[in-house]
């Protein structure tokens, strides 16, 4: 199986097993899990599938005390493009060797796979991450070191090394999981799961977890930062991309040449998928007319709608809507 190409734009749904094991911490899970359903949702499709397991298939106790429902037991055998272990407190205890027999036998079942916080430690015992570049949680980059001499330990947020990834904690994951995103379905998407969680960071892999980031997307492109305000400040009202870029003080033509070598396409495109984006959170979890909608998110009738959100979506704004109820 290619594996690669789990880092290139594709339509093909990914397949992803989640192994938690007990003591794994909650938000390392949900900042690994929900990118993954944020993404759904904005897209109106299933480009990603996955299913959360233990290895017994028993409820999973959490760091924090509350038992995770799974959706079954771990089964090695089973094909999926990637392999996921959530871990963080008593690896000692947990990884036994019954655990990291499992897990190898995944691994080579799996397009890639990958260890969040303490997961790390278990793809190491397993030996899957000898020669290779790694990290995990900064607390325990020094005792991983040690313990893993035939790993290349750096203190980067997350790490990809062939066929196989690992990140620090909760922030690292979604750094990662944001990444994927953008490198699947592009800039666009990948924000537009970011602005869900309110998080405007801008992260780099190679970014030392204990050190301050890079800073917001508008410190790394200021002008494209700020024309996206622009036009998430003015969607019931959309403005003609030559204002938008007088407001940020440059040509239409250069505001087109930044939004293309950033974000991937061009302003009016970006534009008008925010627009469709807004439309479809209306549609999806409101009950107000598509005569309102229409109005809210700048589009001239009804009928201008359905047209772009089919184009969009693949499927008329009333089949969304039915969707979501069902």
């Amino acid at each position: 199986m290619s594996r690669n190409l789990i880092f290139q734009p594709s339509d093909q749904p990914l397949s992803v097993t989640i192994l938690v094991l007990p003591d794994a911490s909650l938000m390392s899970l949900a900042a690994t899990l929900d990118p993954m359903r944020a993404a759904n949702r904005i897209s109106g499709r299933k480009p990603y599938r996955w299913r959360v397991v233990s290895m017994d298939g028993q409820p999973v106790a959490t760091s924090c005390g509350l038992a995770m429902q799974v959706d079954g037991a771990f089964q090695s055998q089973d094909e999926c493009d990637l392999l996921i272990v959530v871990a963080a407190f008593n690896i000692a205890r947990h990884a036994t060797s019954a655990v990291l027999s499992s897990v190898r036998k995944g691994a080579r079942r799996a397009r890639m796979v990958g260890g969040v916080e303490a997961g790390s430690w278990v793809l190491a015992m397993a030996g899957l991450l000898d020669q290779r570049q790694a990290t995990t949680h900064w607390e325990d980059l020094e005792d991983f070191a040690a313990r893993f001499p035939q790993v290349r330990v750096i203190p980067d947020r997350w790490v990809v090394d062939g066929p196989v990834f690992t990140t620090g904690g909760a922030a690292p994951a979604l750094d990662f999981m944001l990444a994927l995103i953008r490198a699947r379905q592009g800039f666009g998407s990948a924000l537009n799961v970011a602005s869900l969680y309110v998080y405007e960071e801008v992260r780099l892999p190679s970014d030392a977890q204990p050190l301050v980031s890079l800073g917001r997307i508008g410190k790394l492109e200021h002008r494209v930062a700020q024309a996206i305000r622009i036009m998430e400040e003015h969607v019931d009202a959309p403005l003609p991309i030559k204002v938008i870029a007088g407001r940020v003080k440059c040509s239409a033509r250069t505001l087109e040449g930044l939004f293309r070598e950033a974000v991937e396409t061009s302003p009016g495109a970006y534009y008008l998928s925010l627009r469709l984006q807004a439309a479809r959170r209306l549609i999806v979890d409101t009950d107000l007319s598509m005569a309102e909608i229409a109005v809210r998110t700048g589009f001239s009738s009804i009928a201008t709608l359905a047209r772009s959100f089919r184009r969009q979506f693949g499927q008329p704004p009333t089949a969304a809507r039915k969707g979501s109820k069902a």
